[in-house]
């Protein structure tokens, strides 16, 4: 384990985590029927898992094992957070960068990027387009630059809740930014703000310093991976973590998310509230190297893992993903999906229902251009429910304190619940006609199995609230 200096911006024992040596020993090992199966019956029991033992699922690769490892990920996925998905929407302030990432559309060294920072009148102008369609929750996404900071991130944070549109309001804004000090963590965490991400990109060491160029920000390795210890230490209790995938062996970053969660967990008892596991896309200006390319197959198989691996955390499928991936890969582990996405600088005005098809003004391609309305009314087909929902954040079930109400299982007793709320008032308020039509079937199908009781009955009197009269953004 290599220490880090004593330098004050890091957090308290900073360092390097990353075991890369004995991940690639783990990698090596051949490994049996037995192992794998031991593997997959401690991840049934809601037991995360240690390297090696996700090294045991990684090594797997007969075909009868790997759909071992599929059925077993369905049934944790189904156990832990019911059929209920999260929806949520990107929102991009602003993509000026002083970084030179190779995979990005947006790196300084990119003269074709148009560059653009939202003002205020332009985010006010985004929200009230995205509560138009319905959305509840966003994440706001910043370049690295010196115009972006802490008290900038705030005020955009500040700037979006405040808006209000009909029945619209967004009731979680997350952000996905550089890594700050501990008093830029504090200053967005006063502002409200929900999950803070901070992606490593790749945890291999020498792939990490050769897509960052060296006098760049992003270029310091220890910097961004002791990121979210200072936050933890700042007061900001929800942190997603996340690894880009076709910039090295998906297997080893499969290994380097678990480790980073592990290491959150022994230093903080918590780990990460959120995984995300983007794959590369082609972007402006972007040559992508094709040995390490994640293909569809592998790609099912690292979020089965994933999902194994780190039982209560939830994991989250972008839109850079086609719709059919997204779909078929929802019942192996995903709890989150962002849908209707523009990833364009004032994208959800200028560029209507369509991907605004100039390059250049996007990070990267995007892989599912739905709109809102068609992917909830996919859920709903596939009989998952569309989910809302805001209430554990808003009632302080956040950080160590919703890892001790997840993991005994109660909190499907509180989720289910406040998702169907949230989906009625979607229904009502958003919803085209046969999307309602389905909404209200599944509605109904869950409560037709929910035990009769007072809970029960809460439910309904919420719901007939929502249908009936202007009351919203009921729960428990």
């Amino acid at each position: 384990m290599l220490l880090a200096t004593t330098s004050p911006r890091l957090s308290e024992g900073a360092c390097d985590f990353i075991d890369e040596s004995g991940f690639g020993n783990l990698l090596d090992r051949p490994t049996d029927a037995g192992a794998v199966r031991d593997v997959i019956a401690k991840s049934l029991a809601k037991e995360p898992l240690t390297e090696a033992e996700t090294a045991v699922l990684l090594n797997a690769t007969s075909p009868e094992l790997v759909e071992e490892i599929f059925a077993a990920a369905r049934q944790l996925k189904c156990d832990v957070y019911g059929n209920r998905i999260v929806l949520f929407a990107p929102l991009y302030i602003g993509n000026n960068c002083v970084n030179d990432c190779a995979y990005c559309g947006f790196r300084a060294g990119n003269p074709a990027a148009i560059r653009r920072t939202l003002d205020v009148a332009e985010i006010q102008a985004q929200v009230t387009a995205l509560e138009q369609k319905g959305h509840k929750r966003l994440i706001l996404v910043f370049g690295e630059h010196p115009g972006y900071t802490p008290e900038f991130i705030a005020n955009a944070v500040r700037t979006v809740y405040a808006v209000k549109e009909g029945q619209g309001e967004i009731r979680r804004v997350n952000i996905n930014a550089a890594p700050l000090d501990h008093e830029g963590f504090r200053t967005v965490k006063e502002a409200g703000i929900g999950t803070y991400q901070v992606f490593q990109e790749t945890y291999h060491h020498a792939t990490y310093a050769a897509v960052h160029p060296p006098g760049t920000r992003k270029s310091d390795y220890l910097w961004r991976l002791d990121a979210l210890d200072r936050a933890y230490e700042s007061g900001c209790d929800d942190v997603g973590i996340g690894a880009l995938f076709g910039l090295y062996d998906w297997r080893f970053e499969v290994l380097g998310l678990v480790s980073h969660a592990r290491h959150l967990m022994a230093k903080f008892d918590c780990g990460p509230h959120t995984i995300s596991f983007p794959r590369l896309r082609p972007a402006s200006g972007v040559q992508l190297d094709a040995r390490w390319l994640v293909s569809d197959d592998d790609f099912k198989r690292l979020v089965a893992i994933l999902r194994l691996s780190v039982p209560y955390t939830g994991m989250i499928l972008t839109a850079r993903e086609p719709a059919h991936v997204r779909q078929e890969l929802l019942g192996f582990g995903v709890s989150q999906i962002d849908a209707g996405s523009r990833i364009e600088l004032g994208g959800y005005t200028e560029a209507g229902d369509a991907q605004q098809q100039v390059c250049e003004r996007e990070q990267f391609e995007l892989g599912d251009v739905r709109s809102l309305d068609e992917v909830v009314a996919q859920l709903l087909a596939d009989s998952y429910i569309p989910s809302f929902c805001t209430a554990c954040y808003r009632l302080g079930r956040t950080g160590e304190q919703f890892m001790e109400f997840a993991v005994p299982g109660f909190i499907e007793r509180l989720c289910t619940p406040n998702a169907l709320t949230t989906l009625q008032e979607y229904l009502v308020d958003y919803a085209s006609p046969t999307t309602r039509q389905l909404g209200e079937r599944l509605i109904q199908q869950n409560l037709a199995v929910m035990p009769d009781g007072q809970r029960k009955r809460e439910l309904e009197h919420r719901l007939h609230l929502i249908v009936t009269t202007q009351e919203r953004d009921l729960f428990s």
